[in-house]
C-alpha cells in the first residue's frame, strides 16, 4: 500500500479518542481520511451509512471476513465490527493519512499485517474517571456500561505491554493529550501538505 503511513488510534469507550480525532480532522481538513468501518449493529440516532459506518448483516460481514477483505475485525456486544483493506486504500489513494479507530483486538490483528501504522493508544487517567465519562453519557444500560469497563480494564493493562503502542496518551487533560498527539503525528501531517502544494 502506498501513501501516507496510516494511523492506528485506541483505547476504551470514553477515553477521547473521538473528540481528539475530530479535532485532528477539523482542524488538519484535507490532511486525514477515515476508513469507515462495517458493522452489524444498528445505526445510532443521526449515523449515516457510508459515513459513520458500513451498516451491513453479520452474514455479509462474516463472508467478506473469510474471504481476506479485512485487515481486522471483531466482535463487540453481540455486533462485528472490522475495517476492510478497500476502506483504507481509498483514503490512501486520495493522498490523506487514513486514521484507523480500532479495538486492542485490531490492533494486535494489523500487527500481522503489511500495513505499518503509527499506533497510538490514547487511555483514561483512571477507571474511575471512565466511569464517570460513560455514565454522563446516559447512552447505555448498566449491563452494557459494565461490559464497556471490563473490556476497559484490559484495554488498559494491554495498553502498558511494551512494543503494542508507539505511544500512549494519557488524556486527563483535553488540550495536553490533543497536543501531544498533533506533535507525533507532524512528520506524517507536513508530508501530505508538501505533496499538495
Amino acid at each position: 500500500m502506498s501513501g501516507p503511513r496510516p494511523v492506528v488510534l485506541s483505547g476504551p469507550s470514553g477515553a477521547g479518542k473521538s473528540t481528539l480525532m475530530k479535532r485532528l480532522m477539523n482542524e488538519h481538513e484535507g490532511i486525514f481520511g477515515f476508513s469507515v468501518s462495517h458493522t452489524t449493529r444498528n445505526p445510532r440516532p443521526g449515523e449515516e451509512d457510508g459515513k459513520d459506518y458500513h451498516f451491513t448483516t453479520r452474514e455479509a460481514l462474516q463472508e467478506g471476513i473469510d474471504n481476506g477483505e479485512f485487515i481486522e475485525n471483531a466482535e463487540f456486544s453481540g455486533n462485528l465490527y472490522g475495517t476492510s483493506k478497500t476502506a483504507v486504500e481509498d483514503v490512501q489513494a486520495k493522498n490523506l493519512i487514513c486514521i484507523l479507530d480500532v479495538d486492542i483486538q485490531g490492533v494486535k490483528r494489523i500487527k500481522e499485517t503489511d500495513l505499518n501504522p503509527i499506533y497510538i493508544s490514547i487511555q483514561p487517567p483512571s477507571i474511575e474517571t471512565l466511569e464517570k465519562r460513560l455514565r454522563d453519557r446516559q447512552t447505555e444500560s448498566e449491563e452494557s456500561l459494565q461490559k464497556r469497563l471490563e473490556a476497559a480494564r484490559i484495554d488498559m493493562e494491554l495498553s502498558k505491554e511494551p512494543g503494542v503502542f508507539d505511544v500512549v496518551i494519557i488524556n486527563d487533560d483535553l488540550e495536553k493529550a490533543y497536543q501531544e498527539l498533533k506533535d507525533i503525528l507532524s512528520e506524517e501531517i507536513q508530508k501530505v501538505q508538501e505533496a499538495k502544494s
